[in-house]
């Protein structure tokens, strides 16, 4: 009888196993796919009036960002809540994609969600972002991209203030500033 069970037990491993390579192996399959694949949750403009996409080879992408630029908007990457640079900031002016400058979030919409990220409550134009499913890390979360470039950004929640009730946390490393004519960055910490 003690045999059954060690064998029983070594199948149930086994089968852990087997189904834990599984879904590492879906992961990556998933997080290779195209940005333009079926799991596109929201596009709620027409195709037309949509900004260029820009497509550049991995090689190119790694000559025009930081290490840790390209770590978050080409790996999908995060960085550690409370360090970023744009987490605090006060300034008033524009966000805009690091890799292809594209304006994304107004600094109206900032608000201090106590996450350690920067956060908005709306993106500029809803043809700045491309929303999509992200099950990565067995939770269930919408990723937030740039719509031009498909640089991941962060995640968009549904915890956030009025008027939209949304969170969209986004990485600093995905951001880049551009200050308002009347604002010389005197809005830092």
């Amino acid at each position: 009888m003690t045999v059954n069970k060690i064998k029983t037990g070594t199948a149930v491993v086994i089968l852990f196993t087997m189904a834990g390579l599984m879904i590492a192996a879906m992961h990556d399959q998933q997080m290779a796919t195209d940005k333009g694949d079926s799991q596109t949750i929201q596009k709620t403009e027409k195709e037309t009036n949509m900004p260029d996409k820009i497509i550049k080879s991995e090689e190119e992408w790694k000559q025009i960002l930081t290490a840790e630029q390209y770590q978050v908007l080409r790996k999908g990457g995060t960085e550690c809540a409370f360090t970023g640079k744009y987490y605090e900031y006060k300034g008033q002016g524009v966000y805009r994609c690091a890799g292809c400058g594209s304006a994304l979030f107004n600094s109206d919409t900032k608000f201090n969600s106590g996450t350690g990220w920067p956060s908005f409550w709306s993106p500029v134009s809803e043809k700045s972002v491309e929303l999509l499913e992200d099950n990565s890390l067995f939770m269930k979360r919408i990723e937030v991209r740039c719509y031009r470039c498909g640089g991941h950004l962060g995640h968009v929640f549904d915890d956030g203030p009025a008027p939209t009730n949304q969170r969209f946390c986004i990485n600093s490393a995905a951001l880049i500033f551009e200050a308002a004519a009347a604002d010389s960055g005197a809005g830092q910490k």
